[in-house]
Parts: C-alpha cells; structure tokens; sequence
C-alpha cells in the first residue's frame, strides 16, 4: 500500500507544484514566448488525452498502479499506440505547465514528474505481467509514453 500511494501521491505534489510554481517567487526563468504558447497547447492536448484514456478504462481505472481485480487488459483506442495514455497526458500537461511557467524550477519539476511516471509506469506493468498472459506481447509491440509511426503501414 504504501508503495503506491506513495507513487500516486508524489506524483500529484508534483503536479500541484506545477501549477502553483508561476504564482511563487523564484528566481531563474527564461522568456521565449513561443515555448509559452507550446506549454499551453500540451496542457489542452494532454488533458484531452488524460480524459480519452480515463473513458476507455471505464471502472477499471484507478489512481494507484495496482490494477482493479476483474478488469481486463485495456489495448484498444488510445491504448493501441501507447501503453500507457493517461501518463502520456498527465506528461503533456507537466511538460505544459512547466514551459507555461518559464522558469528553470519548473523545468525541473517536468523532468521529475518524467522519472516519476517512468517508475511508477514500471510497477505497473510488472502487475500486470502477473496479471495478463498477454502483456508481454502487448508490451513489447506497443511503446510506452510516445506513440510511434506503425511500420508496414505507409500512408497511414
């Protein structure tokens, strides 16, 4: 238990820290407005994808990594070109808000967030291992966090 809220609680600090960075007094930023615009486009993009995930998952989904009992392996919609969508977005929205922020700090925390998903995305997939006969296939063609073009498909 404590291993994964501990996973799901750091996450939303960071998060939390994120959002509340601009309005803080810290020193060191940087003033390129176009990175500006980006972080606000990566937060709508990853929102979006943040809720199209969490819709796919339906009762299965849950804030802590341990998978619900009963639920199945999702792999269809979102979940057919990236393990993982609702870390993905959850990544688009820390990446976001930290480029929205303009300043190093917030940076930082992005790049925090980024471990952090990366480890707890690592747990997991070890449950489900255990838990799916199928994941190691499923894990093994599809990537992680970034969608990838589909080989043998041109023009798609």
């Amino acid at each position: 238990f404590s291993q994964t809220f501990g996973l799901g609680g750091a996450g939303m600090v960071l998060l939390t820290l994120l959002v509340v960075l601009p309005w803080l007094s810290v020193a060191g930023g940087f003033d390129v407005p176009w990175l500006r615009t980006l972080g606000y486009v990566l937060v709508v993009a990853g929102g979006l994808v943040v809720l199209m995930g969490a819709l796919h998952l339906g009762d299965a989904l849950t804030a802590m990594p341990t998978p619900r009992h009963g639920a199945g392996l999702r792999t269809g919609g979102l979940y057919r070109f990236v393990r993982h969508p609702i870390y993905s977005g959850v990544l688009a929205i820390g990446w976001g808000l930290g480029l929205r922020s303009q300043l190093w700090a917030g940076v930082g925390l992005a790049v925090l967030l980024t471990v952090l998903l990366h480890v707890k995305a690592r747990y997991e997939e070890s449950l489900l291992a255990d838990r799916h006969d199928g994941y190691a296939d499923y894990r093994d063609r599809t990537p992680r966090f970034v969608p990838r073009p589909r080989r043998g498909q041109p023009g798609r």
